[in-house]
């Protein structure tokens, strides 16, 4: 069974100058302007791990909409957070960024004409071999955990990409290459590769540009099977690139119970150690009961149980 990862997902504290985050991170708003709403995720993505965000508040006025993408500079880096990602972001190189419409996002693949998209029943959307579940990819018109049992905007998947409570996000799926193609999924439909070529063996942040119409974003944790992705598809500083998963074994036999030498603690006057059957250490009781003690005198014995009963002999 594939392990259950959720990454902890929020934004970066180095961000655009009118964007204002909540304490947490996950809520990013533009307060002033229609420009300078730069943000970032928090850590660079691992292969096929998707940074999603819904679109929370909307701001009339403004011609554009949100745009979405990844770039291989630590926001850490950067001297001064550019106004726009498009283009001022991207023309610093190593930056691919994906501006959102109301409609038409679908990419063409090699000329090809795009098919038509059909209510998929499938609870899973595929990328490459990242399976993801798509209950939490689709946005909603209407709050609530089970609404789209009657929500029909869910059922036909027609809620506008720029609309209020769309959910958008951004992943790369590492190539046989050693390039990646980065994706963008609009409420639980997958874009296509939207850039290729990518340089997978460098971190890739996620980028959220609040722009235009766009004023509030709320980022959106995903939990989903991992453990299709090769062990060492993770960037050497990524922080996840040295952690097991969880459940992980490592390689190799267990010891043997008479490779554990047990560690007892001797005090003056102590019992000695008394056999159990439930012990792994030879059926010795490494904590024996021990007597009150009237002076501060204790000494450390480490060895078989044979050496340390011939020990408590030699001392009486």
């Amino acid at each position: 069974m594939a392990a259950r990862c959720r990454f902890a997902a929020r934004f970066h504290h180095v961000h655009g100058a009118n964007v204002r985050l909540d304490a947490s991170r996950t809520r990013a708003t533009r307060v002033e302007s229609f420009a300078n709403g730069l943000c970032f995720s928090q850590e660079p993505l691992a292969p096929g791990q998707i940074f999603l965000v819904e679109i929370e508040e909307k701001e009339l006025g403004w011609c554009g909409h949100l745009r979405v993408g990844l770039t291989a500079h630590d926001p850490q880096s950067l001297e001064v957070v550019p106004e726009y990602s498009l283009p001022d972001l991207v023309n610093m190189g190593d930056t691919w960024v994906f501006a959102i419409t109301r409609s038409h996002n679908r990419v063409t693949v090699d000329g090809e004409e795009a098919p038509a998209w059909s209510p998929s029943g499938d609870p899973f959307l595929l990328i490459e071999r990242v399976w993801i579940p798509r209950d939490t990819l689709v946005g909603r018109s209407r709050p609530g955990r089970y609404s789209h049992i009657l929500d029909d905007l869910y059922k036909m998947n027609v809620l506008p990409a720029t609309a209020r409570r769309s959910r958008i996000g951004v992943l790369y799926a590492p190539q046989p290459d050693g390039t990646a193609d980065m994706h963008i999924v609009i409420n639980g439909e997958d874009m296509g590769p939207s850039a290729r070529r990518l340089p997978a063996a460098r971190p890739l942040y996620a980028v959220v540009d609040v722009f235009a119409s766009t004023k509030t974003v709320r980022v959106i944790p995903v939990e989903y099977g991992c453990s299709s992705l090769p062990a060492d598809a993770l960037p050497a500083r990524h922080p996840e690139a040295h952690r097991p998963p969880p459940g992980h074994r490592w390689p190799g036999p267990a010891p043997a119970a008479e490779e554990l030498l047990p560690t007892r603690v001797r005090h003056q006057g102590a019992a000695p150690a008394t056999p159990r059957a439930d012990s792994p250490t030879g059926g010795w009781d490494p904590c024996p009961r021990l007597p009150p003690r009237h002076d501060s005198v204790s000494s450390v014995v480490a060895g078989p149980p044979s050496a340390q009963v011939a020990a408590g002999q030699s001392e009486q």
